[in-house]
């Protein structure tokens, strides 16, 4: 039995099912108190602290400014415009004023419910609710959007389309968190029948969060909004660092070492800060409703995010190192699924945030199966494909010692450029041998794992049945180094997973085991 979800809630029983409803009106209240809130920082220099309004100071908050104006109105409109309804069989859209647009999807479609608050949400109580069903989930697109709807209707309308009732008792002893620790499942009865918890928030997880490249871009990002919103006040930060620096004395390399320090240590910290903003009461669980069940990942302190995405249409697990922070077993782990978008900045296909690679594969062993694909010890590919990775490193190298001879030789550029450009070769020869180790291929019961990478070392399991293409493909040097490169192609993730430099004598084998039926009438049995 289908409910309608409105303004209001839950249609009356006397009202009709397939009635058209529409977004919260507090969505104007929203908007209009971020455009005050954009505007506040002019205005109290402005009065408070009697700066001279000039354009090139005040130019970012004027456009700050029309941007959250502009916007206001935007949602304004879309709150006129905006209708949707859910049926038996479906659910629609209907949004657009000079160009009319009506999306609908079948319910037995969906994959996935995301379901997403900024604070501003929050305090009006509002949410943000995308439909994911698979459709071009590569480019950035699902089904549709529903912002904003009152946080009653998002739940209602959630447990709707899920059909979150518990289809039989479950035991509170299947509950499951990965370092051992008591599970508490006090949120209710109910809940505790039918939900299995794989982890939970862990305060050491920040360490494995703070230190990467993204630290300094985060400290540039601060420090120079600091230094513009400082300005706009008549205050130059660097004026004032100066009286505990002098800048004149450091050079250019006691600045650049001041730099590398100060900025990745305060890059760091605001990495650590933003962890714990996005990942606070993180939550993993698997919910069983009466069809099917739902990976289930709640978290956030300020914005809350959760999605529930259908473990019926999820294909497969990957997990990601990094090469730099291997050492401590850094590790990012995301789900092969249809129905979410690859390219959202809040990654909703991560079912863990960054962690230990023990907790990575102990969850993926409960979502793909005691003992997990991903933790199978994979065969080394022939020595073929390390000579082809060392040509390769000879050949950039000798590409840039070629494209900077000329102008040392000319005497246009310094000659320890030369020297840099010879040091890269021996660099490159390491990072060609690092390169070769990643590489792995086996199939492992329903999975068919993949592993390779450079900086980012990816192992991929992906259920054999839900590979829809297989491609063999061969280079000119792969060729004269009897290697192929074996391609698994899927409508999930990131639709195509690769075995590189695989031998030649064994890429159709594996190709016809990692899909079967789909090679076999291709293939020539020799005498």
């Amino acid at each position: 039995m289908s409910a309608d979800i409105s303004h209001g809630g839950v249609a009356e029983p006397n009202e009709d099912v397939d009635q058209w409803r529409g977004l919260s009106i507090r969505v104007v209240l929203v908007d209009f108190v971020k455009s005050l809130v954009t505007l506040s920082p002019a205005v109290i220099a402005v009065l408070v602290f009697d700066v001279e309004p000039k354009f090139n100071t005040m130019w970012p908050f004027l456009v700050f400014g029309a941007w959250g104006v502009l916007s206001a109105v935007a949602d304004i409109i879309r709150w006129l415009f905006t209708r949707y309804r859910i049926t038996e069989t479906e659910v629609e859209r209907r949004t657009g004023v000079i160009v009319r647009k009506h999306r609908s999807v079948r319910r037995d479609r969906i994959r996935s419910i995301d379901t997403h608050a900024k604070l501003r949400h929050r305090l009006a109580g509002l949410r943000i609710v995308t439909i994911g069903a698979g459709q071009q989930t590569n480019a950035g697109e699902a089904a549709f959007v529903l912002d904003s709807l009152a946080r009653r209707d998002a739940e209602l309308l959630r447990q709707e389309l899920l059909r979150e009732r518990a289809s039989s008792p479950f035991d509170a002893d299947l509950s499951y968190v990965p370092d051992g620790e008591a599970c508490d499942l006090s949120d209710g009865a109910a809940q505790s029948h039918h939900v299995e918890v794989f982890a939970r928030f862990r305060p050491h997880w920040v360490l494995y969060n703070m230190f990467s490249v993204w630290a300094y871009l985060s400290a540039a990002g601060l420090l120079w909004g600091a230094y513009w919103l400082a300005s706009t006040f008549g205050v130059n930060l660097i004026v004032v660092s100066s009286r505990w620096v002098n800048w004149d004395q450091q050079g250019w390399v006691g600045i650049t070492i001041i730099g590398l320090i100060g900025g990745g240590l305060f890059g760091a910290l605001s990495m650590g800060v933003n962890f714990f903003l996005g990942y606070w009461n993180f939550e993993l669980t698997r919910v069983h409703t009466e069809t099917t069940s739902f990976l289930r990942t709640r978290r956030g302190l300020l914005s809350t995010r959760e999605v529930s995405r259908d473990e019926s249409r999820v294909r497969g697990l990957s997990i990601s190192e990094p090469l730099l922070w291997r050492w401590i077993t850094m590790t990012d782990t995301n789900l092969m699924t249809t129905g979410l978008s690859i390219w959202d900045w809040e990654q909703p296909s991560a079912i863990l945030p960054r962690g230990p690679r023990g907790i990575a594969l102990d969850v993926s062993a409960r979502v793909l199966g005691d003992p997990s694909p991903l933790a199978v010890l994979l065969p080394r590919h022939p020595r073929a494909a390390l000579r082809r990775r060392l040509w390769w490193a000879t050949a950039v190298t000798g590409i840039t010692i070629g494209l900077v001879a000329v102008p040392v030789a000319t005497q246009t550029t310094p000659q320890w450029v030369l020297w840099l450009a010879l040091a890269l070769w021996p660099l490159a020869l390491l990072l060609a041998l690092v390169a070769y180790r990643a590489l792995g291929h086996a199939i492992v019961g329903d999975y068919v794992v993949m592993r390779s990478g450079t900086m980012n070392r990816t192992t991929s399991a992906l259920r054999r049945d839900s590979v829809s293409t297989i491609a063999i493909r061969q280079s000119v040097l792969q060729r004269r180094l009897d290697v192929c490169t074996v391609a698994t192609m899927t409508s999930a993730g990131w639709s195509t997973y690769e075995a590189p430099d695989v031998a030649a004598d064994e890429a159709t084998v594996f190709a016809s085991r990692a899909a079967p039926g789909l090679v076999e009438e291709f293939l020539v049995t020799r005498p």
